[in-house]
């Protein structure tokens, strides 16, 4: 490591040193990101779900009345007008449920825009 000083004299009489020093880098840096391996085993059954193409109207009509609408498992349980028990939605357990949710969509905008058909009834 080698050091070099210099000195000055400014004008108000007082000594400034200037200190520098070089310091060596290791040849090899050290990797800042190491990527992780995940497994992830439903990752073809989402792309082939997402790539599925609603083109034809009985199938779109199918799909569109067999996905529902809303979570069915969601309940709320009364007793005289009080709130004893409440079952949360659990549609956000399926892993495939937001796949499930864009088919559905795919299907009602094909019967909409495609076929003209009245989405009314599906919702």
């Amino acid at each position: 490591m080698e050091s070099t000083h210099s000195t000055t004299q400014p004008p108000q009489g007082t000594n400034i040193v200037w200190v520098t020093s070089e310091v060596s880098m290791s040849s090899s840096p050290k990797p800042k990101f190491v990527a992780k391996k995940t497994f992830h085993p439903f990752k073809p059954i989402r792309q082939w779900l997402n790539e599925l193409d609603v083109c034809d109207r009985k199938m779109a009509q199918t799909l569109a009345s067999v996905i529902p609408a809303q979570c069915p498992f969601e309940r709320t349980v009364k007793l005289f007008g009080r709130t004893v028990l409440y079952i949360p939605p659990l549609c956000k357990l399926n892993p495939f449920y937001d796949e499930l949710v864009g088919i559905r969509f795919r299907a009602l905008c094909y019967l909409a825009d495609e076929c003209g058909e009245d989405i009314s009834s599906y919702c």
